[in-house]
């Protein structure tokens, strides 16, 4: 173990040349990262999930509730015992060959059991009030650590000049504040990374998880090897869009058609300049090309900007699907009212079609209704839960 630990804190993989560990080693006249001031992060993780548990129950749900957003879930399907077990042992989507013998055997028509097993499925979704909860709640964080990052980065000479992360560097002092900043934005990230087994579960599960842990990993490799003050810009960029997001959820689910419409357009335009534009121009610029003139690449350089180039493709991903939804929703404003039962797919639908109105267009059991509650909506309202980004970065 001794030995693994030498090999992957060898100091030619982390640091520039001719600097070591016990250069960086904090003082009483100097302090610098370490490494083991990140083991804080998972008990902190811990305790932001304890408070987004109270805050969720206390302060989202009574806010939800004066909303009158409904506390109830989807339609529940009549229990039966033959396809119950056939949902829970065998299969969630019958093909056609099983939907007929379930039909003979039950003596049911093929649409009746399709219907059953949308309802099915829908009934392990939760309900609206608690997406509006878990919105709310990172709405409230992302807020928080937002307005904290600017105060803190309008102070800063490296945020007019990116080149001030790279001078003196890595002998740069951690202020108190920073260190609060970067402890805290990992925490929160370790706390998504496990809450995210038990929230909403939609399909790009595995993406969101890639990017928690592209995430975690940036944030830490920054902090090991000081590279802090890059990582201070990085997150602030990307927090300035999940506020926007999680406000646009929330409107959503509040059945507040033009704020959400609103909320949702500055979203996206916020979202693809900082990504697309903002991003690439600014930061990849800096850590690509500054630190090369100024610092020069050893390993860890590269490995950390490779970190930075996977979450760009993770923004070319997102921002894909957002210009999807928004063409989509454009589309259907020009007609005017429109019924989201007329769409064939969401990209991340949670509640699939449960209405008997759907057996009158043709329908797979991969059609989804875009609407979160199942009723329909204009504009972009019915779109929103297909944003492809959340929380959040």
């Amino acid at each position: 173990m001794a030995g693994i630990l030498v090999w992957f804190w060898n100091e030619r993989f982390w640091l520039p040349h001719n600097v070591t560990w016990a250069d960086l080693k904090s003082t009483e006249e100097s302090t610098f990262p370490q490494a083991e001031d990140l083991y804080l992060a998972i008990p902190l993780a811990f305790c932001i999930f304890c408070i987004r548990l109270l805050f969720e129950r206390f302060i989202a749900k009574p806010c939800a509730l004066a909303l009158k957003i409904q506390a109830s879930g989807p339609q529940k399907a009549q229990y039966n015992a033959i396809l119950e077990k056939v949902f829970t042992s065998i299969t969630k989507h019958p093909d056609e060959k099983r939907l007929d013998g379930l039909s003979k055997q039950l003596d049911w028509d093929v649409r009746n059991i399709q219907r059953w097993f949308r309802q099915r499925r829908n009934q392990e979704k939760p309900s609206t009030l608690t997406r509006f909860c878990e919105s709310m709640w990172k709405f409230t964080f992302n807020l928080y650590i937002f307005t904290y990052g600017v105060r803190y980065l309008k102070k800063t000479p490296w945020l007019w000049n990116t080149r001030q992360c790279w001078y003196n560097y890595p002998y740069q002092q951690l202020t108190p504040d920073l260190h609060y900043y970067y402890v805290v934005e990992l925490s929160f990230y370790w706390s998504l990374m496990f809450s995210q087994f038990t929230d909403i579960k939609r399909k790009d599960f595995g993406i969101m998880f890639l990017h928690h842990l592209g995430t975690i990993s940036l944030i830490t490799f920054s902090y090991v090897n000081n590279m802090v003050r890059v990582g201070t810009l990085v997150m602030g960029l990307h927090d300035m869009a999940d506020v926007l997001l999680e406000a646009a959820k929330m409107a959503n689910y509040s059945k507040c058609q033009k704020l959400c419409d609103l909320l949702f357009a500055l979203f996206a335009l916020v979202f693809l300049i900082a990504r697309l534009g903002v991003f690439p121009l600014w930061i990849l610029n800096t850590t690509l090309f500054e630190s090369w003139e100024i610092v020069g690449p050893y390993p860890s350089w590269w490995v950390f900007n490779l970190l930075l180039l996977l979450l760009q493709s993770l923004h070319l991903f997102w921002s894909y699907l957002i210009i999807k939804i928004a063409c989509k929703a454009i589309c259907k404003c020009k007609i005017g009212k429109w019924n989201p039962l007329h769409v064939s797919k969401d990209d991340r639908s949670d509640i699939e079609s449960s209405s008997d109105e759907d057996d009158s267009v043709s329908w797979t059991k991969h059609s989804q209704n875009p609407s979160s509650n199942g009723t329909s909506s204009n504009g972009m309202n019915g779109y929103l839960m297909g944003a492809a980004v959340s929380e959040e970065h």
